[in-house]
């Protein structure tokens, strides 16, 4: 099989995920989940029309008249704070005094705040201002329902509140809790079985031999697993021999998707390749696209269960971006995610650009700044898949077609934006959220 394109090889990859089966899961664990079925509220939020302000409790007819000149003056029969209920009720010529939140007394149609009245601070009663002088002085008027919270203005009982398939934000969350609930049904969360293949890779924080280097790869991929939502079980290095890589693959089956690195090239010691067709159902790629191009996918059989598998190269940047552009759709799409598009911008190049890739998709690690409205896209330095430092120092990815084999400086092109997070040098503002990148990452 020649080349196969970028779109093509992920639609393959997406025909093999669906989403995961839903559980019940403590509110606090639920954030970035799927929601799995539509909320309905059992009660009003909030249950009774409350107080916006804290202040006095009155009939908005009694001060129609008040002013600085001729305050309105009112008898004070009480007091009610959040929580609680005013026994009594209000009449005319009366006010209760009321803090924020607390329930609005019967009789009572408006609030005036305390900055309208006498009593010029937010503090308890006191023989100065308060119960202990029964009247208080009212200088404006006030429209019937002022300052008052209406039951059941935010949600009513009955009320369809969340639908399935919403993600759940600190909002939502926040939503939920309102209701009374202290769990959500969600989709549940992959597990992510991580393995790095190779005799030369060596454990970070043990001592290694000045021919070992040390593996980059499952940390890097584990963290974008957990960023995204998902739950990475790293399975350690696998060498090159097929005893010890059968025995990771056989542990990584039990995951919900399988996500190796290296191991998937021509080199005669990758034997990913015969394990995985032993193990499995394993179609072996070559993706027009760099860095980034050979590939491995299908699944892994363990009786009735299939694990889809994704082998990814070996060198660090290949790994990072293989796994943004094919690994991060499948594994949101088993989160019941139905967008997995990442703000994308027109920029343009303070600098030339050769991709050095005819035929393929390049994808360049950049910086992304913002003046006066117009964003503007330089490298990070050199573009080789092995050098690891070029994505650290990247907040987009450049995604130039495989067609254009130099972009001068001035043109424009377009870049995905992983990261708005790096202050004002780099520019922070979101927008232009793109259609999902495959679609845009072809050329």
């Amino acid at each position: 099989m020649g080349m196969i394109s970028v779109q093509e090889a992920l639609e393959r990859i997406l025909s093999y995920v669906e989403p995961l089966e839903a559980q019940e899961v403590p509110l606090l664990d639920c954030l970035g989940q799927v929601l799995a079925e539509d909320v309905f509220s059992p009660l009003d939020v909030p249950p009774l029309d409350n107080s916006a302000m804290d202040g006095y409790a009155v009939q908005a007819q009694d001060v129609s008249l008040a002013s600085p000149e001729r305050p309105a003056e009112l008898e004070v029969i009480g007091e009610v704070a959040a929580g609680y209920r005013f026994s009594g009720s209000v009449g005319r010529g009366q006010a209760v005094r009321i803090m924020t939140g607390a329930p609005v007394p019967p009789g009572a149609d408006a609030v005036v705040p305390f900055e309208d009245t006498d009593e010029p601070f937010h503090r308890p009663p006191s023989k100065a201002h308060g119960l202990a002088r029964r009247r208080v002085r009212i200088f404006r008027p006030v429209p019937v329902g002022a300052n008052i919270r209406r039951a059941g203005e935010d949600i009513s009982r009955g009320q369809k509140v969340l639908r399935a398939g919403t993600v759940l934000r600190p909002p939502e969350i926040g939503v939920l809790a309102s209701l009374g609930r202290d769990r959500a049904l969600v989709i549940r969360r992959p597990t992510v079985a991580i393995i790095s293949t190779g005799d030369e890779l060596a454990r970070p924080g043990r001592p290694k031999s000045p021919e070992k280097i040390y593996d980059s790869n499952a940390y890097g991929l584990a963290s974008l697993v957990k960023k995204m939502g998902g739950m990475p079980k790293l399975l350690g290095i696998a060498r090159d021999t097929p005893h010890h890589l059968r025995a990771k693959i056989r542990r990584a089956a039990e995951a919900d998707i399988v996500i190796s690195s290296a191991g998937v090239s021509r080199g005669y010691y990758d034997v990913v390749k015969e394990i995985l067709a032993q193990e499995g159902e394993i179609a072996f790629w070559t993706v027009a696209m760099r860095p980034g191009k050979p590939l491995a996918f299908g699944c892994l059989l363990r009786g009735e269960k299939r694990t889809p598998f994704l082998g990814l190269p070996g060198n660090p940047v290949s790994a990072l971006i293989t796994f943004e552009i094919f690994a991060r759709p499948a594994i949101m799409k088993m989160m019941g995610k139905r967008d997995w598009s990442r703000p994308m911008v027109r920029a343009v190049a303070q600098e030339r650009i050769h991709t050095g890739s005819k035929g393929r998709v390049f994808y360049a690690r950049c910086i992304v700044t913002e003046q006066d409205g117009i964003y503007y896209v330089r490298l990070t330095g050199p573009q080789g898949s092995g050098i690891l430092t070029s994505m650290a120092n990247a907040n987009g990815l450049a995604v130039i077609p495989p067609d254009t084999q130099v972009v001068e400086a001035g043109e424009e092109i377009d870049v995905i934006m992983l990261d708005w997070s790096h202050g004002e040098e780099w520019g922070t503002r979101p927008g232009f959220w793109a259609q999902e990148p495959y679609l845009l990452l072809q050329g």
